[in-house]
């Protein structure tokens, strides 16, 4: 069972140019049913009947949480089952397409609903305190103060910035390629505060970083490496408590801020989707409801029958 997962991940990988953590999530979700398919004595993806998807989706939603206390009566949200199902959907198509499956049983699961989370934003206070430039200056913290203006300034995903190669940098000209999901490259243009950061520190930290291994990353670590997700984004967690912004910042809320604080300000819906390069305009019309909610606050403030 598991030769035609890894068949499936290859697939994604080369041919849907997906990024290796999209294939993490469905490796790690199938995986899931490979492992329960095991023991209930199924040893090939042929045996699998749609009674079999349903008793293992069944027992998902019915299983304890692995790192709940044993008495707990949290079970797994429905965000996770839709995620569930999805990756089988996704798996049960590219077999069928394949001809390694004579049909795609999990076309008849039907995806729970899935409620959209309304993004979080910082306001323009806790940003301009994050901004704030730290002294003394030291190579790591122009690095920092890079990043984040870069983030905020041009809405760039997590992985977006650590993978950011100088060779993507067109400073005097006012913009960057960004190559995000699925290998699509769009031009994002930077703002003068984040250009001026950018060559602060490419001028006088980067040089000091940098050794004859490294690569041309634009962002770096002390040791001269690229910077892994987890530890770049402990540097900006590091960051916000330093600047004493109390919100427990998310990897995507400067991303989220940069979207929001463009809309409240009359930026078009469709020039934030292809700045923050979504491709549907449905992802980036979430940002509508954040809109929605300022408008009514400011409404009920000045208002006078409000």
């Amino acid at each position: 069972m598991q030769t035609l997962v890894e068949d499936f991940l290859q697939y994604l990988r080369h041919e849907r140019g997906q990024s290796d953590n999209t294939a993490k999530t469905y490796a790690a979700l199938l995986g899931k049913f490979t492992a329960w398919a095991a023991r209930q004595n199924l040893a090939d993806w042929h045996e699998v009947e749609l009674k079999h998807l349903m008793a293992f989706l069944q027992h998902e939603r019915a299983r304890p949480l692995a790192d709940e206390p044993k008495e707990s009566t949290k079970r797994l949200s429905g965000e996770s089952v839709y995620l569930e199902i999805a990756a089988l959907r996704a798996f049960y198509k590219f077999a069928e397409n394949e001809k390694l499956l004579p049909a795609n049983l999990a076309e008849n699961l039907s995806l729970p609903r899935r409620w959209k989370r309304l993004p979080k934003a910082l306001s323009n206070d806790e940003i301009k305190k994050l901004l704030e430039p730290e002294n003394p200056e030291t190579p790591e913290g122009l690095c920092d103060q890079a990043i984040l203006e870069l983030a905020y300034a041009s809405g760039l995903r997590l992985s977006e910035l650590k993978n950011l190669r100088l060779e993507q940098l067109h400073l005097d000209a006012g913009f960057i390629n960004v190559i995000g999901k699925g290998n699509k490259e769009r031009v994002v243009p930077v703002g003068r505060t984040a250009v001026a950061a950018l060559h602060r520190f490419i001028e006088a930290g980067r040089p000091k970083l940098v050794t004859p291994k490294s690569p041309a990353n634009v962002f770096l670590t002390k040791r001269g490496t690229p910077f892994a997700a987890v530890t770049l984004w402990l540097h900006i967690k590091n960051r916000v408590r330093r600047a004493g912004v109390s919100r427990n910042l998310t990897p995507h809320m400067l991303r989220h801020s940069f979207a929001t604080h463009l809309l409240e300000h009359g930026a078009d819906l469709r020039v934030i989707q292809e700045l923050l390069g979504h491709a549907n305009i449905s992802t980036t019309e979430i940002y509508t409801h954040v809109t929605g909610n300022r408008l009514r606050e400011i409404h009920r403030k000045f208002h006078p029958r409000a």
